[in-house]
Parts: C-alpha cells; structure tokens; sequence
C-alpha cells in the first residue's frame, strides 16, 4: 500500500490514510488545520526507530525528512540549532566539522532532533551530567493541535520546557529545536568483567561512583563493566577502533545471531552454537580487558543504521530500576530468563544490557526524576516475532512488580498499570496536561488513549 510505514525492526507497521512530507512550517499549519483533508490522529514521525507505535496513526502521520537543515551552530554560546527533522547523525557530523558535539552522544543516530526533544533517550557513556539528550534542549518551536505557533525557552518558560521535553508530539508539531553543545571530547573505555554471583553491592557501587559513565554488558552470567573516562587525544588507532565497535554493533552481532537462529534446526545444535557464540562475546570483552579498552572520539559511538540489512538488525526493551536494588534485580532477571528458556524455549540472543542514568528531573516524565538508575534491557534479533513479544510480555510483568520505569517509546507493550505505577503523580498530571492542551484529541493516538491516565479525563470534562 503506497501510504504503509513500517518502523526500524518491522514489528510496527501503520496504514495511515495521510502520509505527508510537509517542507515548511506553513504546511504544517496547513495539515493540522483541515481535519477533512488531514484526519487524526496526527503524529509526527521521525525516522521510525522507537518500538512502540507511539508515532502512529491510521489518521495522518507526518514525516519531518524534509524539514532537517542545520540552521545555526554558536561555538561562542555553545548551541546547536536545526529543523526537526534532522537525524542525530547528520547533526553530529555538521558538528564534528566545526570541533564540537552534543553534550550527550546517544547510540541510536537515527533519532530526529524532535524525538529527542520530546520523547525518552538514554546514553550510559556519555551522560556525565544527564543521560537524556532532552535535558540539554534549551529552546523549541511548535506547532499547535490547533495550527498555532508556539515556542518556549529554558531562559523565558522553564517549566513549560520541563513538560515539552516529554510531551510526545501530544501537544503539537515540534518544527525547530536548540540544543547546548561543547567542544569535542576524546574517551577511553575500559571493560572490567565480572562473575554474577560473585558481586557485591558494594563493589557495584564502587564502579559506578568510580566512573564518569557505565554500562554492564551480561553474557551468561558474567557482567562486563565498561567505563568511559575523558582523554586528550584517541590516538591513531581511535578511528580504526570506531569502525570496529559500529560493525559489531551494525552488523556483526546481531547478523551472527540471527543468523544462529533462524538457520539452524536442530535444537541440540542451534542451542550449542547460541552458547559458543556466548563464548566467543565473553572472550571478546575479556581482550579488551587485557588490552586496556578501546578510545575513541564521543560522536564516533553514535551509530547510523540507515544502511543496516534486516538481516543485522535487532530490537530492545528498557525499563529502569532504583540504583539501589539493581543487583537483585539483575540476579532475579537471569533466573527469570533461565526458567523462561527451560520453559518456552526461548532466550535472547544478544548480550544483555545495562545503562547508569544519572538523576534528572529536566523533564515531567523522567526516568530519573526522584533517584538515580540502573537499567536491565534485554536485546534481541528476532527471528520469530511471536515468540520475542512473549517474552517481551513476561519481562513487563517481572518489571513491573519489580518497581520497574518503562519508556514510552522503547518499552513494548508496555500498559497504563505501567507507567502510572512508575510515574505516580507526575502521570496524572502530565494526563491532565495534554487533554488541556489539545482538547480535541487531534494528536491524541490509541496507543496514548490506553496510556493516559482515566482520572485526568474526568477532571478536564470538569474543568470545561
């Protein structure tokens, strides 16, 4: 069908009956004004990358790819500012080309700068002050369900920016966004491993408040711990290291595990080379132990997967844990995973994540608003999407009566029971807030419908 949209993995795909490039802001003016012409729900989308379907709509969806010049870089007062449009990338390379960067350097470079200004992001290795890219959004301009203009700055409305920068496009179409940006930074990463059973809270906290960044990569039941420091230079190997590090992430890993998978009937044997493949992850981290990790520039480990076959790609879940009671929780999770393997027959095949994200209450709906966290998220490169979803449906119930932190748009599945037990308060008001915002229900998709809180419905009939 000419107006069908699948997302990156291909476990989404939307029909909308309106599927428009608008090139300017007028024309999206135009789009939200005519509700004959351009039925809602209207949903921006950027490049397609989240895992749940909040971008998408049977009514009108907007692609911004049109909308995605560089429209000033400030080396002097330090911002960035561009069309949404504008994949993290290409945004990233502009900057690059003039010494500087983001001031956090995700690993997915195919987010748009109006996803990141408005929806949930994390990076573990280069979040020394916050993880979430939107935190460092200092200014943006929208349209409204309406068709208005609007915008806002940190210096003129900052709490009007703390509830943009999770606002989802539920409040209109984000057009232009400034970011805070800094010179370009020099890292080394360093890979500590560790045997599960073997570690204690108070070693894991000893890695985290010993770090400037960390993630923990779990291959069996064996953590690696991979730290990140600033350097002055990466040394000439550093671009060398760069490519090596994207082509695993890009193709390698994920291609060998898929491959493992969807090729290999016999069972005995599939589940034979899944563990040398193991093997082969841990044996990998430990060299790079031995040999002292790996150094490379900050925007060089964001990675574009524009170019990724379908036989390379793999999807995610994240859900956030008080820092506290991670290491439990990362015990109960391979038990869990265990049982669920000896029983279903299913395990993921990629190693197993693990982000530190700082606390940050930048944002209504942060994942760090009242402490800092530590994240479990499986990885996956499907081959049966029946059964990954499954198990994607049990990990939410594990997480859930865990006190888990879902995002909106990379936690599948996830359910109102969800996130109002995780948000609390700041859900309902965030509820309330988009109903007034947008009345009408214009951006208002079923996905976000199931998700809103019923009591903010309630008091905004009351409030009319």
């Amino acid at each position: 069908m000419p107006n069908q949209i699948v997302n990156y993995d291909r476990s989404i795909t939307a029909t909308p009956q309106q599927l428009v490039y608008p090139e300017t802001v007028e024309e999206i003016q135009a789009i939200l004004r005519d509700p004959a012409k351009y039925p809602g729900p209207v949903r921006a989308v950027g490049s397609y990358h989240s895992l749940t379907p909040c971008a998408s709509s049977t009514g009108t969806m907007i692609r911004m790819s049109k909308m995605a010049r560089v429209l000033n870089i400030d080396p002097v007062n330090n911002t960035f500012t561009a069309q949404a449009g504008l994949e993290f990338i290409d945004g990233s390379k502009a900057l690059a080309a003039r010494n500087l960067q983001y001031m956090t350097n995700i690993e997915i470079g195919n987010m748009t700068l109006g996803s990141a200004a408005c929806c949930h992001s994390k990076d573990a290795l280069d979040g020394i002050e916050f993880g979430q890219v939107s935190s460092y959004v200092i200014g943006m301009k929208w349209v409204t369900p309406s068709g208005d203009l609007a915008e806002a700055s940190e210096s003129t409305d900052p709490e009007l920016m703390r509830k943009m920068r999770s606002s989802y496009g539920l409040c209109g179409v984000i057009y232009e966004v400034t970011l805070r940006i800094k010179p370009i930074e020099a890292l080394h990463f360093l890979y500590t491993p560790r045997p599960v059973d073997e570690l204690t809270l108070e070693e894991v906290n000893q890695l985290l408040d010993s770090s400037e960044g960390l993630i923990c990569w779990t291959v069996g039941r064996t953590c690696i711990f991979q730290q990140r420091k600033r350097i002055e230079e990466p040394g000439i190997l550093g671009p060398l290291m760069a490519a090596t590090r994207r082509r695993l992430w890009n193709f390698t890993g994920a291609h060998a595990a898929r491959f493992i998978d969807g090729f290999l009937a016999d069972k005995k044997l599939r589940d034979g080379l899944a563990n040398a493949n193991f093997d082969a992850e841990n044996f990998l981290y430990s060299t790079l132990h031995l040999f002292g990790g790996i150094t490379l520039l900050a925007p060089e480990k964001t990675i574009d997967y524009r170019e990724t076959p379908d036989s390379a790609r793999y999807a995610f879940t994240f859900w956030a844990f008080p820092r506290s009671q991670w290491l439990d929780t990362l015990r109960a999770y391979l038990d869990f995973a265990d049982k669920y393997f000896q029983t279903t027959g299913f395990r993921c095949n990629m190693p197993l994540g693990a982000y530190h994200i700082r606390r940050d209450t930048n944002s209504l709906l942060s994942y760090t608003y009242d402490q800092e966290v530590f994240s479990i998220d499986p990885i996956h490169a499907s081959t049966n999407d029946d059964a990954w979803h499954a198990f994607l449906r049990a990990f939410n119930d594990f997480a859930y009566v865990r006190k888990g932190i879902p995002l909106l748009n990379q936690s599948p599945f996830v359910e109102r029971k969800h996130v109002e037990a995780a948000y609390g308060q700041r859900w309902t008001d965030f509820s309330q807030w988009v109903r007034t915002m947008d009345p009408a229900g214009r951006m208002l998709n079923p996905y976000f419908t199931d998700l809103l809180s019923q009591d903010s419905a309630v008091a905004a009939v009351s409030n009319k």
